[in-house]
């Protein structure tokens, strides 16, 4: 399984934004832009509230079972497998999605701070924005907390017979 990469997503929220404050121009010139819903940093935070729960679980668990602590119940390799794989799923999808509301969010403020309504949306917006970025930060803390240590060739290579 391949690692995060912060690049990856930091350039998928910036493609996403540009593309969002460029449709939200569009679309104001059209009529009238849809709203940010309030449910939007309500549902990231939720997803990066059960990322941390989980990440901080495991490695409460990985670290009794490091120890041997009597009855320290093992973590089965699927099971942070599953964690790590939900993790970086919702680390795009959060990055993706708070691109999205970061550019309606800098429309919003750049363009129509003068409509009180609008002001509740970019307000909205900007939650999604810090509760995407707490999804990705979980997310890499999970990552993190489920990485196999580096394998020592070094010292595991079997000695060779002489010739």
């Amino acid at each position: 399984m391949n690692q995060l990469r912060i690049r990856t997503l930091a350039a998928l929220f910036v493609l996403a934004g540009v593309l969002s404050w460029g449709g939200a121009r569009l679309w104001d010139t059209l009529g009238t832009l849809p709203g940010v819903p309030l449910a939007a940093p309500i549902v990231l935070g939720a997803i990066a509230a059960i990322l941390l729960a989980t990440a901080l679980s495991l490695r409460a668990r990985l670290k009794a079972q490091r120890e041997r602590e009597p009855g320290a119940e093992g973590v089965d390799p699927m099971l942070a497998a599953r964690a790590v794989l939900f993790g970086q799923a919702s680390a795009l999808v959060a990055a993706l999605v708070s691109g999205i509301y970061g550019g309606t969010g800098l429309f919003l403020i750049t363009e129509r701070a003068d409509v009180p309504a609008r002001a509740t949306q970019a307000l909205y917006a900007g939650l999604s924005v810090v509760a995407g970025i707490a999804v990705i930060a979980a997310a890499i803390l999970l990552e993190r907390i489920c990485r196999l240590p580096e394998d020592d060739d070094e010292d595991n290579n079997p000695p060779t017979a002489a010739a």
